[in-house]
């Protein structure tokens, strides 16, 4: 029996998830497996890899393939690095401790790669968001600007309707001054 290495799709449409499974190269993708040994969500940034890492070096050990995808999750979680060097040591190149010591080095200088690009997100996230930030603060002053010119028009219109208010309603009263003295005078 063959076995692979690969991703059974899950989740809904547009969103996927993915679980790590060994199964018999005959079976469907999502079909029946041997073993889940871990999980995959491309959704998020950086993506979410969990991975039962001592499982999958053994499958890996006994001959399981995996697929393009599968073999680019394992590299980056350090399986294939790990299984690299224990093919070192069973022939001889170097001894266990030596083997150890470097995949120690690579997986500090890996986790410090995905450090520096979550900071580097992070940071640019922030920056984006200030930018946003500012862009509303100008689009916000131009509107109260157009806000405020309106009102100042709409209260100098009141004043001026006022005005003629006023100087309609004055010679109104000197009208009525003028017809006030003569109506007593008829009584």
């Amino acid at each position: 029996m063959s076995t692979k290495i690969r991703l059974a799709r899950h989740g809904r449409k547009g969103r996927p998830f993915y679980h790590v499974v060994i199964a018999d190269s005959r079976a469907p993708r999502d079909g029946r497996y041997i073993e889940k040994v871990g999980t995959y969500d491309p959704n998020t940034n950086p993506a979410a890899i969990n991975l039962n890492f001592d499982r999958a070096l053994y499958w890996l050990m006994v001959g399981a393939q995996p697929t393009d995808t599968a073999k680019r999750i394992l590299s980056y979680k350090g399986v294939l690095m790990k299984k690299h060097l224990l093919e070192g040591v069973k022939k001889g190149a170097f001894d266990e401790a030596a083997a150890e010591a470097k995949f120690e080095a690579w997986m500090k200088s890996k986790e410090a790669k995905i450090q520096e690009k979550i900071s580097k997100l992070a940071q640019e996230g922030d920056a984006a968001a200030k930018v946003r930030l500012e862009a509303e603060a100008k689009v916000r002053a131009a509107k109260e600007e157009v806000v405020a010119k309106k009102r100042a028009e709409a209260e100098a219109a009141a004043a001026a309707k006022k005005a003629e208010e006023a100087a309609a309603a004055a010679p109104a009263e000197e009208a009525a001054e003028t017809v006030a003295p003569e109506a007593p005078a008829a009584e």
